[in-house]
C-alpha cells in the first residue's frame, strides 16, 4: 500500500517507510494514497460474527503491507498485538454499542499502541534496528506502554510527565532497572512540555541517530490500527440488519473518524458518521459539515506539530475539494451540556449503559440529527462507538445518573500514583541531554 503526504501527493512511500519516518519532511503527515486502497468487497461480505478480531486485523495488515511481508508475518503481528478484542452489544433492534475499552487500560488507545509496538518489534526482529518513543503523557499512555513493552527487545519509551503526575508504573518498567521505560518529570505546563518534545523532532539528525518516533496518531501505523474496528463491527451485526449502517463517535482528535473513512475506502458498507460539532469540524449556515482549516491553504500553514495529531488535516486530504462528499458522509451536530446529559440518562435508563462524556456526546449527536430521534428509516442501524471505559469518568456518571460503574482492577492500577525520586527536568536542552545519556 502506498502512502503519501498531506502536503505533497507526489511523494510515494511504503507502509514501512511511513511508519519509520513518522513525519514527512514537507511538514505534513502520512496518509494512504488516494488510489492505494484495495477493493476488499468480497472479503468484507465473507466475514461474519464468527470471524475473530485478529483475523480481520491480520487481513488488513496484509492489505497495508502488500508484498513487504508475507500474510503469515502479518497475521503474527495481529495476534501478538491483540490478546483482547472489541465487544459489540445490541441495545435494541437497530442500535448497537461498540465498546473499545476492553484492553490493558480501559481506553481505545490500547489497540493502536499495542499494534504499533507489535509491528515495530516484529519488523525489527526480522530486519534489525530499534525504535524509541518520545511522548508526553498524563499517565495513561505511560501505563499502557509499560505493559506493552515488557519483554520487548527492540523498543524503548521516553515518557515526559508534568511534575507529580506519574502513575501506574512498576519498578521493573524503568530503564535503570533493566526495563524499557524512561519516565521523566518536567517543570512547566503541558503546553510548554509538549513544545519541548516537538522541538526534538525538528532536529532530524538527533531523531535519526536515536531512532526516535511517536506513539500518538501522528504515527500512521497507530492510526491505521483503528480501521480494524469498523469491519469487525460490521461482521458482528451484518446478519442482524438489512439497511443502512451509521456510526456515531466522539470528536476527539478525529483519528477514529479518519479510520472509519479509510474503512469505507476498503469497500466497507457504511452510510455516514455522526460526530459532535467542534471549532475544527463544524456546520455551515446550511447545516452541512465544514472543516474550518480549509479556508487556509496547506501551503500557507506551519508544519504539523508532532505532539498534536493532525487528523483534521488527514480529513481535508481525504475529501479534497469535494464538499458534496463530506456533506453526504459526515454529519456534525451541535451538542450542548443539557443534550449530552439527556443522552447519558437515556442510555442508562433504557439500556443500562454507563456513558462517559464522549459516549454521551456521540449518542446526543446522532439523536440531534434529522429523523434519528424518531427512528429514521426502519431498517437502518446505528453503531455507537464507546472509546473509553466509563469507570474512567466515574464522577461524571455519578453526577448524571446517580450511580457509578464498577472499576476493573487493571484500570485502577493505571491510576495509582508513583513517586520517582529522580531529578526533575527544567528545560528543553536538559531533556535532550538526558535522552542522549540514557540511549548511549
Amino acid at each position: 500500500m502506498i502512502f503519501t503526504s498531506t502536503r505533497n501527493n507526489k511523494l510515494e512511500v511504503s507502509f514501512s517507510r511511513a511508519v519509520k519516518d513518522c513525519l514527512p519532511e514537507d511538514g505534513g503527515v502520512f496518509v494512504p494514497a488516494a488510489n492505494a486502497f484495495e477493493d476488499l468487497r468480497r472479503w468484507i461480505y465473507y466475514i461474519n460474527e464468527t470471524t475473530s478480531f485478529t483475523s480481520i486485523a491480520g487481513t488488513l495488515t496484509s492489505a497495508f503491507m502488500q508484498d513487504e511481508f508475507s500474510p503469515i508475518i502479518c497475521q503474527t503481528i495481529a495476534e501478538k498485538a491483540f490478546p483482547f478484542s472489541p465487544v459489540i452489544t445490541q441495545l435494541d433492534e437497530n442500535l448497537f454499542n461498540l465498546e473499545l475499552y476492553h484492553g490493558y487500560t480501559g481506553c481505545y488507545r490500547d489497540f493502536g499502541v499495542s499494534y504499533l509496538c507489535s509491528y515495530l518489534e516484529t519488523t525489527h526482529e526480522l530486519n534489525g534496528g530499534n525504535s524509541v518513543f518520545v511522548d508526553f503523557t498524563h499517565g495513561e499512555l505511560g501505563t499502557l506502554l509499560a505493559k506493552v513493552l515488557r519483554g520487548k527487545k527492540h523498543i524503548k519509551a521516553v515518557l515526559v510527565y508534568e511534575k507529580g503526575s506519574v502513575r501506574g508504573l512498576e519498578n521493573e518498567d524503568y530503564m535503570w532497572n533493566g526495563g524499557n521505560i524512561l519516565p521523566l518529570e518536567m517543570e512547566g505546563t503541558e503546553a510548554q512540555i509538549k513544545s519541548a518534545i516537538a522541538g526534538l523532532f525538528t532536529d532530524k539528525d538527533f531523531v535519526a541517530n536515536y531512532n526516535l518516533t511517536l506513539a500518538n496518531t501522528t504515527n500512521v501505523c497507530r492510526l491505521m490500527a483503528q480501521v480494524f474496528h469498523f469491519p469487525y463491527a460490521f461482521a458482528q451485526i451484518k446478519n442482524k440488519v438489512d439497511g443502512d449502517i451509521f456510526y456515531s463517535m466522539e470528536a476527539g482528535n478525529y483519528g477514529m473518524l479518519a479510520a472509519g473513512l479509510y474503512g469505507w475506502r476498503f469497500a466497507l458498507p457504511v452510510n455516514g458518521f455522526y460526530v459532535p460539532a467542534t471549532a475544527a469540524l463544524g456546520v455551515d449556515a446550511a447545516g452541512y459539515a465544514q472543516i474550518l482549516d480549509s479556508f487556509v491553504s496547506l501551503k500557507k500553514r506551519c508544519g504539523v506539530d508532532p505532539v498534536f495529531p493532525a487528523n483534521i488535516e488527514r480529513l481535508e486530504t481525504f475529501f479534497g475539494s469535494n464538499s458534496l462528499m463530506i456533506r453526504n458522509f459526515v454529519f456534525p451536530q451541535t451538542v450542548n451540556e443539557r443534550q449530552r446529559e439527556k443522552a447519558a440518562k437515556e442510555l442508562f435508563i433504557k439500556y443500562g449503559v454507563f456513558a462517559d462524556p464522549g459516549t454521551a456526546s456521540a449518542y446526543a449527536a446522532a439523536k440531534e440529527s434529522s429523523d434519528f430521534d424518531e427512528g429514521g428509516e426502519a431498517d437502518s442501524a446505528l453503531v455507537l462507538v464507546s472509546q473509553n471505559h466509563p469507570a474512567l469518568n466515574s464522577h461524571y456518571c455519578r453526577l448524571v445518573v446517580g450511580e457509578t460503574p464498577d472499576m476493573p482492577e487493571n484500570i485502577a492500577a493505571t491510576l495509582k500514583p508513583v513517586r520517582l525520586n529522580r531529578e526533575v527536568i527544567t528545560s528543553a536542552d536538559q531533556l535532550k541531554k538526558v535522552i542522549q545519556s540514557a540511549l548511549q
